[in-house]
């Protein structure tokens, strides 16, 4: 994010090599959270994890390479996500040096941004500063927190929660948390923050606002089938009127409207060409192969697509489809047919949501929306559904989602079921390539039945076991903390 720096705070023991030393933190103990720009520092510290999970980019491709929208061009370690061949440790994407784009990934970064988080909570309430601004500082770190945490859930199920800060080896391992609890300690931590924040826009670019807590908080409520508290939040964010859509949707992806596009960008890993820790992959990952496209970027692989029946699957006249192209302008001024976008396949459909024509290299302006105002309205909308019925108020909150894109009305008179079945087809249409489809079909549990349906000539076969619907969390952390339990399934 443009105002992240990648600080290293504290060595974290979310690793373990039994250790014969004391271990010891004078830099949190006796000499760190004197004054404000330490509280500060510390903050960012917390924010840094963020540019590592969407960097590599975990926290996007781990869960869709496993979906039925986009799948990578194969390369040893990254196809494993896309056939359901990894195993319990990952071993061939760390061996082949893919643990970035892993589950892995997600597992580690999301616990080093608890760790981090864990001690501005802990420090910052004691800091001598403006009191205004400790409270936000503190109530960041509680957004953050709240985050890491949904993050690891949604993707593991049962998790360690760590709300100590590990200050000594006694309190450096914790045990799984029944999922209740789990999500206990999200909303208390959103709690906070909805409290703390400052509303949106009055917030630096890439961090959190009191809109984007309300807008974390009606999501995990609605992975944790609480619908009238996803609905509630959702209601407060929709009904404050800071936010809302933007005209036209392929100009949330302009980097030339970034600025205007956080009207609905909520909460979002924001890119910066020229800090080289502040970039994605997800600019040259889905650009054509040998940077061969200057509308997508200056250098680009070729290796993420869209399913060509995930592109049939849009109406014609959806402006969403905008997004995905079957041709592209070469670097010659030619247009290039579909069949010779890539050699391994004659179907592939490019994704045109990440370009930055003036990248510097691999690295561009392009930001991933972590959370939108169109979320917000379908949250509304599937919560009502699932609480009342197919309500005048829920067409009302999916139509506009809808009248954005250009498509008429939601046929009216549906059932519940058909309802938020539609509604589900939305999110996959205005969501796909953002890090989200996946979690939609293991929170319903309808992978088994949709990822079979999406195959093509590099992925013919697909064969999701139940056991898939959460990633068996790594086995290097299972054995370095005794109190840890690998995921029933995966034993």
């Amino acid at each position: 994010m443009k105002k992240y720096l990648l600080l290293t705070l504290t060595a974290l023991a979310l690793s373990g090599c039994e250790l014969d030393e004391t271990p010891f933190s004078g830099i949190y103990t006796e000499n760190f959270y004197q004054t404000r720009q330490d509280a500060e520092a510390a903050l960012i510290a917390a924010y840094a994890p963020l540019v590592d999970l969407y960097q590599g980019p975990a926290a996007v491709v781990a869960s869709d390479f496993s979906a039925d929208q986009t799948y990578p061009r194969i390369v040893v370690g990254r196809n494993l996500l896309t056939t359901y061949e990894y195993d319990v440790n990952y071993t061939t994407v760390k061996s082949l040096g893919r643990a970035y784009e892993s589950p892995f990934a997600i597992w580690q970064y999301a616990y080093a941004g608890i760790e981090r988080a864990n001690w501005v909570i802990a420090k910052v309430p004691g800091t001598p500063m403006d009191a205004t601004r400790r409270t936000q500082i503190v109530a960041e770190a509680h957004f953050l927190r709240a985050f890491y945490h949904w993050t690891l859930t949604k993707n593991f199920n049962e998790i360690p929660v760590k709300t100590v800060p590990t200050a000594s080896e006694a309190n450096a391992f914790t045990a799984k948390s029944p999922k209740a609890e789990v999500y206990r300690q999200i909303f208390a931590d959103l709690d906070v923050a909805v409290v703390g924040l400052p509303s949106y826009p009055a917030n630096d670019r890439g961090r959190a606002s009191k809109e984007a807590a309300l807008a974390l908080y009606a999501k995990a409520a609605l992975y944790n089938e609480e619908w009238a508290k996803a609905l509630q939040r959702a209601e407060e964010v929709i009904a404050g009127g800071k936010v809302g859509l933007m005209p036209v949707p392929r100009d949330l992806y302009e980097v030339a409207k970034e600025d205007e596009a956080r009207r609905e960008s909520l909460f979002a890993f924001e890119g910066e060409r020229s800090d080289p820790s502040k970039w994605t992959y997800m600019l040259p990952l889905t650009g054509p192969r040998n940077s061969d496209g200057l509308e997508f970027g200056n250098t680009s692989f070729g290796s993420i697509f869209a399913f060509q029946s995930f592109f049939d699957s849009f109406n014609p006249v959806d402006k969403r489809r905008l997004q995905l192209d079957t041709t592209y302008i070469n670097r010659r001024g030619q247009r290039v047919a579909q069949k010779d976008i890539t050699p391994i396949t004659p179907k592939a459909v490019l994704i045109k949501k990440y370009q930055d024509p003036a990248s510097i290299a691999d690295r561009g302006n392009i930001n991933i929306h972590i959370l939108r105002y169109a979320d917000v309205l379908l949250i509304a909308a599937e919560a009502e559904a699932r609480a009342t019925g197919p309500t005048a108020k829920a067409y009302g909150y999916v139509n506009q989602v809808r009248q954005r894109a250009g498509l008429p009305a939601l046929t009216p008179g549906l059932s519940r079921d058909a309802f938020v079945a539609a509604v589900l087809q939305e999110r996959s249409w205005e969501f796909f390539a953002e890090g989200d489809r996946w979690y939609d079909l293991t929170r319903t549990n309808t992978f088994l039945d949709v990822i079979p349906k999406a195959v093509n000539d590099v992925f013919p076969v697909r064969k999701p076991q139940p056991r898939h619907r959460y990633f068996p969390i790594p086995l290097d952390e299972v054995l370095a903390n005794p109190q840890l339990e690998q995921n029933p399934d995966w034993k």
